[in-house]
């Protein structure tokens, strides 16, 4: 398990900062303001999980993990600079970062003893927290805050059914690919179906 979560922390940080530079290639930045935003991206939700629980922050502790962030960052700007991208392409690699750091996060704050509604909910600010910084700095409403979209909603049914199926006994490795196949499902099935929540809304 513990190579599990080691190994799709990686491809997390990997996929997030991708997102983070397809997002602000869109915004014509340069190659700082591309470096800013995919670290943010790639680093933010874990980060602020570990200032949370209180443990050292894991891009810290293991700086291979900042070194993913850059280097992608780089490569993902130089191979992609000046190509005509799709402008929502960067929703599928978003899906899966969303995916891999919500059962991250929500293993790591099981390991540390955290109540099963705080790992869930833990779980949900590390996969989430990332691309809200992306998109802030970007100069765009976060997907978390876009009207009724399926984002934190698929986040937390993932990291839900993987606290479930530990409970009930299930492997730690077949509940995370579990949950990690339960967000990216679900987030997928609400951009192709445009599965939406209940939206706020007053009586005229």
């Amino acid at each position: 398990m513990e190579n599990l979560l080691y190994w799709a922390a990686m491809l997390a940080v990997a996929v997030n900062a991708l997102t983070g530079v397809l997002d602000a290639g869109r915004k014509h930045m340069d190659l700082i303001g591309v470096m800013i935003v995919g670290a943010a991206t790639a680093l933010g939700g874990g980060t602020v999980r570990d200032v949370l629980l209180q443990r050292q922050v894991f891009w810290i502790s293991d700086q291979t993990y900042l070194i993913v962030a850059l280097v992608t960052t780089l490569v993902i700007f130089f191979a992609v600079r000046g190509l005509r991208l799709p402008p929502r392409l960067f929703l599928i690699p978003d899906a899966l970062g969303l995916a891999l750091f919500t059962i991250v996060g929500t293993q790591i704050a099981l390991v540390w003893h955290a109540p099963w509604l705080v790992a869930s909910l833990l779980g949900v600010i590390t996969g989430v927290v990332g691309g809200v910084l992306r998109d802030v700095l970007c100069n765009e409403v976060p997907l978390v805050f876009v009207r009724g979209e399926l984002y934190a909603s698929a986040a937390w049914m993932g990291a839900l059914l993987l606290i479930g199926l530990q409970t009930l006994g299930v492997s730690p490795v077949i509940a995370a690919w579990a949950g990690m196949a339960t967000v990216l499902g679900v987030r997928l099935a609400a951009m192709a179906l445009r599965i939406t929540l209940p939206i706020y809304s007053e009586r005229k």
